[in-house]
């Protein structure tokens, strides 16, 4: 799909019970924050507790309202939150984010996938992954996708088990060549999952 011609498709409310997928803004960097600075978040995922207001702040600069025009590199992205509705009483008030790239190309199918999402630590255990990517299905399908790529580490035993969930078809494991970005930053692997929509 030629990235001059994208237009981002008004979603309408996105629930499912507890779960919201919201477009980030401003408004949530606190709220985003104190989920990276709980003790779990501490403890299992170092990556996200090093997140900091700086980085949000660039994110949303890429992604105004949650959309990620394609460069030519990078397919045109939608991003959510995953909020955690106040009435539920939470612990923490964001679960996580979730990314629908659209488009076909050689990228997506081998190696980022359609779908990337994560969970923070304290809002494990709920299936907020999967109950994120069923609530995009529709978005995809309004895109005129039939299917939809998910990749994940070997190791990410979570993901994987997400991707069953979802009724994905496991196809192989490739391995990620020298020069692309995610074997630089240590990967050297993806699990190819296919949704059928």
């Amino acid at each position: 799909m030629a990235t001059e011609t994208f237009h981002f498709l008004e979603t309408g409310p996105l629930i499912d019970r507890e779960l919201e997928l919201i477009a980030p803004a401003r408004a949530w960097i606190d709220d985003v924050l104190a989920t990276c600075r709980h003790p779990l978040t501490r403890q299992l995922d170092a990556n996200q507790f090093l997140t900091s207001h700086q980085n949000l702040l660039e994110f949303l600069k890429h992604a105004p309202d949650g959309h990620q025009v394609g460069d030519g590199l990078r397919a045109p992205s939608y991003h959510f939150w995953m909020r955690w509705r106040d009435e539920y009483d939470p612990p923490v008030r964001m679960a996580g984010g979730i990314g629908l790239r659209i488009g076909q190309s050689t990228e997506l199918e081998l190696y980022s996938g359609h779908v990337g999402y994560h969970v923070y630590p304290p809002a494990r255990g709920r299936h907020f992954a999967e109950r994120s990517c069923r609530l995009l299905f529709d978005l995809a399908r309004r895109h005129e996708m039939s299917d939809i790529w998910i990749t994940c580490n070997p190791d990410n035993i979570a993901s994987r088990r997400t991707c069953e969930r979802l009724g994905a078809e496991f196809i192989e494991t490739v391995l990620i060549p020298a020069d692309h970005p995610f074997y630089l930053r240590g990967e050297r692997a993806k699990c190819r999952y296919l949704v059928r929509l």
